[in-house]
């Protein structure tokens, strides 16, 4: 009948200890692994492909003509799970509702998607842009200004994406 415990010889366990047998089984492994090839990747000058519907950096997007997408039906607020989106609206001249703050605090966002998911004039997004960082908590903090820059710089990737996937629905 097995009990489940195994008997271990004491003069076998003490030579183990004493010449370090668990180290030398590990040297052996490394020094079989050591002429192999290697997989690491030499990041920044190598990259890693990355899917196109990886979420980084957000942008607002604009039209052709210039336009702000948004529209402020503050949906992307709603929707939000960490509670980092602000945004205060006012209805212009011609009717129609514009944001006149637009904030993200990139501290609090833990890059879910819903904000995107959830705009129905596909007008917040996140790039594929992954290197930012900040020093301070105020340079992680994104305003409307920096949303639409992101949204200018990284337009043609953006497109692109979206291309790809109309083209994959």
């Amino acid at each position: 009948m097995h009990t489940g415990t195994r008997n271990v010889n004491p003069i076998v366990s003490y030579f183990k200890s004493l010449f370090l047998w668990e180290m030398l089984k590990g040297l052996r492994l490394t020094g079989e692994r050591l002429f192999d090839r290697k997989i690491t990747i030499q990041y920044p000058e190598e990259k890693a492909p990355q899917s196109p519907r990886f979420r980084g950096q957000h942008a607002l997007r604009r039209y052709a003509n210039g336009e702000e997408r948004c529209i402020a039906c503050k949906l992307c607020e709603a929707v939000c799970p960490a509670v980092a989106i602000t945004i205060e609206s006012d209805q212009r001249s011609d009717g129609t509702r514009r944001t006149t703050r637009y904030d993200i605090d990139l501290t609090k966002c833990i890059f879910c998607g819903f904000c995107e998911e959830s705009c129905p004039v596909d007008a917040i997004v996140e790039t594929r842009h992954f290197e930012y960082h900040g020093e301070q908590r105020g340079d992680l903090y994104m305003t409307k200004d920096k949303l639409l820059a992101n949204g200018d710089r990284f337009e043609k990737q953006i497109a692109a994406d979206r291309a790809d996937d109309a083209r994959y629905r």
